[in-house]
């Protein structure tokens, strides 16, 4: 079956490494011009012009027109989807880490003892 395109949603979207690095960006630095993505992230202005493109047809990225700049912005409110999703899991996450916790406070508690 053929892989779905990277507009159909954002899911698709981000499922990119260097998409996700430039939603990164926009959350940390807010609203930002081609040229400063360009520079904070090393990468050819070709391509961070493609991902936005990519990002645009989702909704996680909005542009506006400032003087000569084109101004892009991060839409937090379209990752929802994937925030919702992913928090079904969080049950999981959770009882991995009680797991965890409970082992380290065993294992520190028998140091103490002077037992293994």
């Amino acid at each position: 079956m053929p892989r779905a395109s990277t507009t159909t949603d954002v899911f698709n979207a981000i499922a990119e490494p260097k998409r996700r690095q430039i939603i990164e960006v926009l959350a940390r630095r807010g609203a930002l011009a081609v040229g400063a993505l360009v520079l904070t992230l090393g990468m050819p202005q070709p391509a961070v012009s493609k991902h936005l493109g990519v990002l645009r047809k989702v909704g996680i990225v909005s542009v506006t027109k400032q003087g000569q700049q084109r101004l892009y912005q991060l839409e937090a409110k379209e990752l929802k989807a994937v925030h919702d999703w992913a928090n079904k899991f969080e049950r999981h996450w959770s009882h991995q880490i009680d797991r965890i916790k409970e082992r380290a406070e065993r294992k520190s508690k028998a140091g103490r003892d002077g037992t293994r």
